[in-house]
């Protein structure tokens, strides 16, 4: 629970609230312009609480993935102490995907022709 209170998170729930506050009052306004006779509010006034709705879901999907640990990469370096390089990533890549490697062949040639014919890239 103490994740919750981390500065990170307290703003995530400031701004909840705070949302939701917000979009209660606009609907609130609105339907005050819509009994004076404004008939667009009457939208609105469904909108507004619909808004509000869509941010306590929001708020609650993100708590409850964090408790769940949705979205929390379980990567293991490959050697401690020593990130991997971009190329090295890549090649691990294609290593398991014949087709990835193909395809950065192709692009790889694209890019040669390109730059070899003194194209730039702009329109003629």
């Amino acid at each position: 629970m103490r994740r919750f209170f981390t500065p990170g998170w307290l703003g995530l729930h400031v701004l909840a609230i705070t949302l939701f506050g917000a979009f209660q009052g606009f609907g609130w306004w609105q339907l005050q312009r819509a009994q004076q006779g404004n008939d667009r509010s009457w939208g609105y006034v469904f909108e507004w609480p619909v808004f509000g709705i869509f941010v306590i879901v929001m708020w609650i999907k993100m708590i409850r993935d964090e408790i769940n640990g949705v979205g929390t990469p379980d990567e293991e370096p490959v050697e401690p102490g020593r990130p991997q390089t971009e190329a090295e990533i890549i090649r691990e890549h294609e290593a398991e995907d014949p087709g990835l490697a193909a395809y950065n062949r192709y692009l790889s040639r694209l890019n040669a022709e390109t730059r070899g014919s003194g194209a730039t890239g702009g329109s003629a």
